[in-house]
């Protein structure tokens, strides 16, 4: 059965009202305004494949095949921003930029296998921006290694814009990026939701 915008929006929605309630006891970082962006880069993605995330993850989560109920049963217990689940190969991680290595090792280790594997490793721009992504990226290319990268552009580096961090003069420049690369992929959305949280005090 295909997953529409509207089952994410609402997924995220149940999330937010559960959290709103005080019933997740840690941080959450919900997705929104890229659904349809999602949707059409899953089609590429088989369920074989290994999908590794960051903590904005619970969409990538489902369009993989998490169920939403074991999804939710994680977030529940405090683990949105590390949601994970080997049987779905899926692996998400809290760290900035600290999914780009794993996704290195696990390429390496899907092509020294022979395996018929890919892996598909989101970053936000701000972790697009760093030496870790510039490392990862180049040496996945050189060694030809089954990996794609996904940039997933919300003009944010956790709350202050991405331009201004770095410093960049030309917003309409995406080279600074560095998604030139043919194993990159890069897409731009606005988040619908806050960085952290529903924009509501929440105590923990």
């Amino acid at each position: 059965m295909a997953i529409s915008n509207q089952d994410l929006i609402a997924f995220e929605k149940e999330v937010a009202e559960v959290y709103d309630q005080g019933l997740i006891k840690s941080p959450i970082h919900l997705s929104g305004g890229n659904e349809s962006q999602l949707i059409e880069i899953f089609k590429d993605i088989r369920r074989t494949d290994w999908v590794l995330s960051t903590w904005r993850s619970h969409l990538h989560a489902i369009l993989h095949g998490v169920p939403p109920d074991e999804l939710m049963r994680q977030i529940l217990t405090g683990k949105s921003m590390s949601i994970n689940s080997v049987e779905h190969r899926f692996y998400a991680s809290s760290i900035a930029g600290g999914i780009l290595p794993v996704a290195v090792g696990l390429g390496m280790a899907i092509k020294r296998k022979g395996e018929d594997r890919h892996v598909w490793c989101f970053c936000g721009d701000m972790a697009a921006m760093t030496g870790g992504f510039e490392e990862a990226t180049r040496y996945a290319w050189n060694f030809q290694l089954p990996i794609t990268f996904v940039v997933e552009d919300n003009g944010k580096s956790v709350v202050t814009p991405t331009k201004e961090v770095w410093g960049v003069r030309n917003d309409e420049d995406r080279r600074y990026l560095r998604f030139w690369r043919a194993n990159v992929r890069y897409y731009k959305y606005e988040l619908a939701w806050p960085h952290s949280g529903t924009g509501k005090q929440t105590p923990f």
